[in-house]
């Protein structure tokens, strides 16, 4: 029995492989130059992958398969691993074509997009930075809403696209979309909203608390009593403001990037030249203006896209897809092809998050950023307030976003904008403003293009603070200390997806995950 399956899972794997490859190439061509060609490649490869992957009679042998009594462990998880991304992809091929071509068309409009104020076309990093140092209320107001032109370019299909995923969905007998990516994602809804209801309890005063000195700080600063979401430093209110932190950015004025997130990983032990080298870092127009890392091939073709520009904000970005590369690169070669790649998406979000976290952290400012001694220890109480500050803020925003697609899948044709707004005042304190944007919620790319993902953000930063307590529990800290990067590399890196999340998370700290740590560092 084992040998027949040994031969399933092997001719299914070396489908998927090639196939895989050519797509991530497209793909990855289609984010460095937008245009009709690429997009087509890429539209043509992911039709094909994922016709491939819908092949109902792969999936039933490999059910059958899951069944036969053999005792190979690897096998039995690159079985699993099949199962569950076969399931996903069953679907006739009209609905199948219909829904990659959707989510093209919209990820192609995020990519070319640009909106107009007073006749200047202002790219995502220049509406960031007017809202983070402006004080004319009326450009940030203007700003601001240019923001949201995307949405409502965009939100009825995704309504759409949301439309077409549930139906695939339930045929296959699950609830909604949303239901069935939580099952295949090994994430059970009861278990993450559990946890997600103990991080809002958590989270609650202390936000409220911060939330309360920032909104004083701003009312003084633009004279009025009634802030609005202009008035916050990001057009979503998920970024830590100027007046939560103290700014780096002169820190970081002449800082690469690229060198900085370089040194870090090779104080882990973790060598980063190669995937620097295949990327592509700086702003330009007709490129994905966002920021990702990419394993095209599984066997060490790693790139990070980026859009660097000076400051603070583009050195956290590097280190944070930095973090998913040292994942990717570490991940043991000898596996097979299914098994090389993260046990899960939160656990290489964890990694990112926890990278990310270093731009603010005093000890990696000293070793790694060369800051002096004296100045970093002046800065010390302040940064460590900004790393939990900005913590608490994106937890607050995360539960918006998981809460409103849970919302959003249940029932497309809901009253969106109202939901999005009920959610937004829950969960990060803002009302909305007079007139808000129609489809506002749409200018936020995950809901198209990532679906059902943004609970890995919260989870990973729950994982994070356990990594970095379990760093400091058994080897004193965790910047440039070569024990610390073994830990991660041999307990969670290397395994790859041979082990399930749950066994990497306690195989590595010692406990099943759990908020505990993240609120710890939040107080």
């Amino acid at each position: 029995m084992a040998e027949s399956a040994h031969r399933l899972v092997a001719n299914l794997e070396s489908r998927f492989e090639e196939l895989e490859t050519d797509f991530h190439r497209a793909y990855w061509d289609t984010q460095i130059a937008a245009g009709p060609e690429n997009e087509q490649r890429r539209l043509e490869l992911e039709l094909e992958l994922r016709r491939i992957k819908g092949d109902p009679q792969a999936l039933e042998a490999v059910n059958t398969a899951l069944h036969e009594p053999f005792h190979d462990p690897q096998l039995k998880r690159q079985l699993e691993v099949l199962r569950l991304s076969l399931t996903g992809n069953q679907m006739g091929d009209v609905e199948r074509a219909e829904m990659v071509s959707l989510a093209t068309e919209v990820e192609g409009v995020f990519a070319t997009h640009r909106p107009q104020v007073g006749g200047h076309r202002y790219s995502d990093n220049e509406i960031e930075a007017a809202l983070k140092t402006s004080d004319d209320e009326a450009k940030r107001e203007s700003l601001w809403r240019a923001s949201k032109e995307v949405g409502s370019a965009v939100a009825g299909r995704i309504r759409e696209l949301v439309r077409l995923r549930n139906h695939a969905a339930r045929n296959l007998g699950f609830a909604d979309y949303y239901r069935m990516e939580l099952e295949l994602q090994e994430l059970p809804e009861e278990w993450l909203f559990g946890v997600l209801g103990e991080l809002e309890e958590l989270t609650q005063e202390p936000f409220e608390r911060w939330k309360g000195a920032l909104d004083q700080e701003l009312a003084a600063r633009f004279k009025t009593d009634a802030l609005r979401p202009w008035h916050y430093a990001d057009p979503f209110f998920q970024a830590l403001p100027l007046e939560g932190r103290v700014s780096l950015d002169q820190v970081f004025a002449d800082a690469d990037p690229a060198a900085l997130a370089t040194r870090t990983f090779a104080g882990w032990g973790i060598d980063l030249t190669s995937v620097l080298a295949a990327s592509d870092l700086y702003p330009r127009e007709n490129k994905c203006q966002h920021a990702f890392c990419l394993d095209v091939d599984r066997a060490g073709d790693v790139r990070i896209l980026a859009n660097v520009v000076p400051g603070e904000r583009w050195v956290d970005v590097m280190l944070h897809e930095s973090g998913h590369a040292a994942y990717d690169v570490s991940i043991d070669p000898d596996l097979p092809y299914l098994l090389r790649r993260p046990t899960h998406t939160f656990v290489t979000e964890a990694i990112a998050l926890l990278s990310g976290r270093l731009v603010r952290d005093p000890r990696w400012l000293k070793t790694f950023a060369g800051l002096p001694d004296g100045e970093v220890e002046v800065l010390a109480p302040e940064l460590r307030r900004a790393t939990a500050s900005q913590s608490l803020l994106f937890a607050r925003w995360g539960l918006v976003m998981v809460h409103f697609e849970r919302d959003l899948y249940a029932d497309p044709e809901i009253d969106l904008d109202a939901r999005w707004w009920e959610l937004v005042e829950r969960f990060q304190l803002i009302p909305p403003p007079p007139s808000p944007p129609e489809g506002g919620w749409a200018s936020k790319i995950h809901l198209a293009v990532a679906p059902v993902y943004y609970q890995n953000y919260l989870l990973g930063d729950m994982l994070a603070s356990q990594i970095v307590a379990t760093a400091r529990r058994e080897f004193g800290g965790l910047v440039g200390v070569p024990a610390a990067g073994a830990l991660m590399v041999e307990k969670i890196f290397r395994p790859g997806n041979a082990l399930r999340w749950d066994e990497v998370v306690v195989n590595s700290t010692g406990t099943p995950l759990r908020a505990a740590d993240l609120a710890a560092d939040l107080s």
